[in-house]
């Protein structure tokens, strides 16, 4: 492709579309143009009208501006997939079989479903190769593409928005060290860990629309005066009440890039992020930049301007850096089209790619056609002067000519049809061994998902040491432990969502015996004509927390419930509820398994190291009126258990789940115990 002279990144974001222009002047680049256009409402509130109001949008852009040239748009990071994996020393030029290979294993979706591509790392002093494998579903690239290719944009790059704020930050040269992106726009966050020539990047679901919904439940506001109130918070005189109400989401985001650096540490050990850079729109936020900093303990500095300037315009400069927040991921796509993005991986679909190859083709092959044409006519004129020169033997030599060249030509093309068609039995052969791979990762995924659920348990609790964690009172520890999973599987579990008793079609935990049968006569129209595969899961978790059914309900179903469909996930959480909740004081079965499971572990230790003390064993404590009552207890703190909740939840989960709402289940019914 040849360096574009200037070009646009679009980034379609759920508030608002954004673009940049770039051109060249000299050997840098400068922003010539750009534009942000709100929606009507944010895309996550539109339902039904979300494609409207990007192609009212992308109209509007088209008509206000210069369109001419190339152009790159960007992708969300949640409904993308990324993976980063170590390649073992190999040839140069078996890198792309061997990316192909990890490509099949790591993406949870078969390869002809998905537009993927890949980058590699590597620093210069290393011979250690890093691959990116990045990957998303075909039908959503295609839906987002339709709005550029119906306005006639030569889109010609279709990358991760999270992989083009990066590129706009390495550009520019803010990465220095090892440095964190938090990227906050209105429905996820995009975390980007850049160390020298590596990267890592995770998306979070939180962002802006977050807070906002923290104010309508708090203040009982609709959606777009809850949004109003948040972006005057600092000016308003019941701040402290909007802060406060908004608290917990603040909690919530650092926690998850707590855990975020701390799950990079560990596959880094010597790495430590020295800084962050903050862009998005949502960090427009009065206090964010502050309360990120005092409690990550680390630099947080918000993105202030960039390397190629602003429009020459007054105005529009003006303007354009209010935006600019908001601007970084539209700037790094018009950088990657401008040719000069560290990354150059591309999800541009290929049916596309190939349509602009061939495109740029058709002028030689009409040129290859008119020599051909003029070829041939001077063949056969020369036949047909011959003729006229009464040169018979000549003339017919010149058409025997012909003739060999033509037989030839129809000698090729049945060899290439013969080609073509073999190889039908290996080809099949192959796929039915790929499709050995699909879903292997499912379950993997799925208890991932839930253990992120989970709320997050304070730092002397997480700890696991006996010393810490008694610092926290037992009742009042953020702590859910899960206890077990079972499950069964269900070929069409479209019944059991529609029967009113479906909890009856979990396992029971004590007997997970086979499946009983399917219930016969229950209306299952509205969840539509197809079979919806699944599993239907019991999940048996403990708290010691007094809050017991009540906080396990606030800080684990709610979340569990929100695993709803999501173009990432190839399941979905359709039904969640609680079949009991109970103290185990009077789970007799509960109390005797935690007492065998302190025996085994007392006599493993025993007999591995029996310089180690044993856990705490069941003993006879002073009751009430002298009588002895028998005491369980946590095998760490040696605490009586007896007085935790456990509480046993039901779980319906359905496999490649469509996206309509109107076909979906209701995402939750929970039961009081």
């Amino acid at each position: 492709m040849a360096i574009a002279r200037f070009a646009w990144g679009i980034d379609v974001g759920n508030r608002a579309l954004k673009a940049v222009k770039l051109v060249r002047d000299g050997d840098r680049l400068r922003v010539d143009d750009f534009e942000v256009i709100e929606y009507e409402q944010v895309l996550s509130n539109s339902g039904d009208n979300r494609e409207s109001l990007i192609q009212t949008a992308v109209a509007s852009f088209v008509q206000k501006h210069d369109i001419r040239g190339v152009a790159s748009v960007g992708v969300s990071g949640q409904s993308s997939f990324a993976r980063f994996i170590k390649l073992p020393p190999v040839e140069k030029k078996k890198i792309p079989e061997i990316v192909r290979f990890e490509a099949i294993q790591q993406i949870p979706f078969p390869l002809d479903d998905v537009e993927w591509s890949y980058q590699l790392f590597q620093n210069a002093d290393s011979p250690d190769v890093e691959v990116g494998i990045f990957a998303m579903r075909r039908e959503l690239i295609n839906q987002q593409m339709k709005f550029f290719t119906d306005a006639d944009l030569n889109v010609q790059v279709v990358q991760m928005n999270p992989l083009a704020v990066y590129n706009g930050m390495y550009y520019d040269s803010q990465i220095e060290g090892t440095t964190m992106i938090v990227d906050m726009g209105a429905e996820n966050t995009d975390l980007v860990i850049a160390e020298g020539e590596g990267v890592w990047l995770r998306s979070i679901p939180i962002g802006g629309n977050n807070f906002t919904e923290s104010l309508v439940k708090a203040f009982k506001l609709n959606f777009a005066k809850a949004e109003e109130m948040k972006r005057n918070a600092s000016t308003s005189k019941y701040a402290r009440q909007i802060f406060q109400a908004m608290r917990p989401v603040f909690a919530d985001l650092v926690a998850e890039i707590q855990r975020s650096i701390g799950f990079y540490a560990s596959t880094h050990k010597e790495s430590r992020i020295t800084r962050i850079i903050a862009t998005g729109g949502s960090f427009r936020l009065p206090g964010l930049q502050k309360y990120l900093q005092q409690n990550l303990q680390l630099d947080v500095q918000l993105l202030e301007s960039l390397s190629a300037g602003a429009p020459t315009d007054g105005k529009a400069a003006a303007i354009f850096n209010e935006n600019i927040l908001s601007l970084a991921a539209a700037y790094g796509l018009a950088i990657q089209a401008m040719g000069q993005g560290k990354i150059t991986s591309s999800l541009l679909p290929q049916h596309i790619r190939r349509a602009k190859v061939w495109k740029e083709k058709t002028k030689w092959f009409g040129i290859a056609a008119a020599l051909f044409a003029i070829g041939t006519g001077l063949a056969y004129g020369r036949a047909y002067w011959e003729q006229m020169k009464g040169n018979s033997q000549t003339a017919l030599d010149a058409q025997n000519q012909i003739n060999q060249i033509k037989n030839q030509a129809q000698g090729f093309d049945t060899q290439w049809d013969q080609i073509s068609s073999s190889g039908t039995a290996e080809r099949q052969e192959i796929g039915n061994y790929q499709s050995l791979l699909s879903y292997r990762h499912l379950w993997t995924n799925i208890l991932v998902e839930i253990h992120n659920c989970l709320p997050t348990p304070q730092a002397d609790v997480a700890s696991g040491i006996k010393d810490r964690i008694v610092k926290i009172p037992r009742g009042q520890r953020n702590q859910i432990v899960i206890d077990s999973i079972s499950t069964y599987y269900y070929p069409d579990i479209k019944t059991i969502l529609a029967a009113p008793q479906w909890t009856t079609y979990a396992p029971d935990p004590l007997n997970p015996t086979t499946p009983p049968a399917l219930p016969t006569g229950v209306d299952t129209s509205s969840l539509g004509p197809n079979p919806m595969r699944g599993f239907v899961t019991t999940i048996v978790c403990t708290t010691p927390n007094t809050g017991g059914y009540d906080f396990v309900s606030d800080k684990f179903m709610a979340t569990l419930a929100k695993l709803g469909y999501s173009p990432s996930r190839d399941f979905m959480v359709a039904r969640a509820t609680v079949v009991h909740a109970n103290k185990l004081a009077v789970l007799t079965n509960r109390l005797q398994a935690i007492e065998h499971a302190n025996e085994a572990i007392a006599q493993a230790q025993n007999n591995g190291q029996p310089n180690q003390p044993p856990p705490p064993q069941p003993e006879l404590a002073p009751g009430l009126n002298g009588v002895t009552t028998q005491q369980y207890l946590d095998r760490i703190t040696g605490e009586d258990v007896q007085q935790d909740t456990e509480v046993q939840i039901a779980v319906a989960i359905v496999l490649d789940p469509t996206p309509p709402p109107a076909t979906q289940p209701t995402q939750t019914a929970q039961a009081q115990p």
